[in-house]
């Protein structure tokens, strides 16, 4: 099998939610040197929740393992059915500079409103991959 352009947003997305899991334990590792808190304590989401205050990194990993599955899998079947177009390519970097956008708000400032503009364009960003994969697979 060829190298597929597709595949460059896909290893995009795995280095996001890699970098997401370093700022998430390094603001950890952080909190529990400058608060004298045993890790043990926070062995529970119910002890972090309790202990910790800023957890929207940690909150923002979770996403990252929720509607992106959907991205990934859509990135598969188009391999799967060697259905590959410029539509396709676009909407998956569009769909990538979205979740970009969406990390750093979540991760950084956490404005509500901002971070909900980034997560529908996402969605519906997502979703136009979807139908035209679809349309894809099935017209053609």
């Amino acid at each position: 099998m060829s190298f597929q352009p597709i595949l460059i947003p896909v290893f995009v997305m795995v280095i996001l939610t890699f970098a997401v899991a370093v700022v998430m334990a390094r603001r950890r590792f952080r909190f529990y040197r400058t608060q004298r808190l045993h890790p043990q304590k926070t062995a529970t989401r119910k002890g972090m929740s309790e202990h910790m205050e800023d957890e929207r990194a940690a909150d923002h990993f979770k996403n990252l393992f929720e509607m992106p599955v959907l991205f990934y899998l859509a990135v598969l079947v188009s391999m799967m059915t060697n259905t590959s177009s410029y539509w396709l390519l676009g909407l998956a970097w569009l769909y990538v500079i979205c979740r970009i956008a969406h990390a750093y708000i979540h991760c950084s400032y956490n404005n509500v409103f901002h971070r909900f503009k980034a997560f529908i364009s996402s969605y519906f960003v997502l979703l136009a991959l979807w139908v035209v994969l679809i349309l894809d697979i099935v017209l053609f």
